[in-house]
């Protein structure tokens, strides 16, 4: 290469480099995160106002749910009251059961009373007054226990009946058939229809032949 043309090549500008292209604007906020819709839009609506009458309807109802809570509480407590009143008079009923009964032996107790002063007192007492009196006083013991509903069993010649009878032997008997009850030894007794002591009883047998 000749001097000339190094000389021109040294002396020659440098080649200018392309513009770099201008930096794109940042796009807004608002553009990246989107555009938010109009509050008008997103908002709920807003409720009406109640009108006079509205709030007068709700106060009668309120009224009402008052007056029906005072109504359940009341009811409420004179059910409690109910029940505590029926549990004592159960108690008392059970305490005092045998009142009744014991109003109607009181009078026998005195006749018998009067009863055992005579036979002490013989000579102004004869003997039947003494047996008079005695009569009444059974009679009335009797009467007494038959108005609480208790029963005699009288088993005198009845046929032998297990649920009524307790015999406590047996006796040949020409007269009387067998398994009938020749002789009563002692009364027995029911309150309604539930036993409370068999009659005690000798049954009849055949005689050995």
């Amino acid at each position: 290469m000749s001097a000339k043309e190094n000389w021109t090549k040294a002396t020659r500008p440098p080649e200018a480099l392309p513009p770099a292209e201008p930096d794109q604007p940042a796009e807004p906020a608002s553009a990246a995160a989107g555009t938010p819709k109009a509050t008008a839009e997103t908002a709920a609506p807003a409720e009406a106002p109640l009108t006079p009458q509205q709030i007068e309807e709700l106060k009668l109802k309120a009224a009402k749910a008052d007056e029906h809570w005072e109504r359940v509480l009341r009811a409420t407590a004179d059910l409690e009251n109910f029940k505590k009143r029926a549990a004592r008079e159960r108690q008392e009923a059970i305490k005092f059961a045998n009142a009744s009964l014991l109003e109607k032996l009181i009078p026998a107790l005195d006749n018998l009373e009067m009863a055992l002063a005579a036979a002490n007192n013989a000579e102004s007492h004869s003997m039947e007054s003494l047996k008079t009196g005695i009569a009444m006083i059974y009679n009335q013991l009797k009467a007494a226990l038959a108005d609480t509903g208790l029963e005699e069993i009288d088993a005198t010649h009845q046929p032998f009946d297990p649920n009524l009878h307790e015999a406590v032997s047996h006796q040949e008997s020409a007269d009387v058939p067998e398994g009938q009850v020749l002789q009563q030894l002692r009364k027995g007794y029911k309150l309604r229809e539930r036993l409370i002591r068999p009659a005690t009883v000798v049954v009849a047998r055949k005689p050995d032949a």
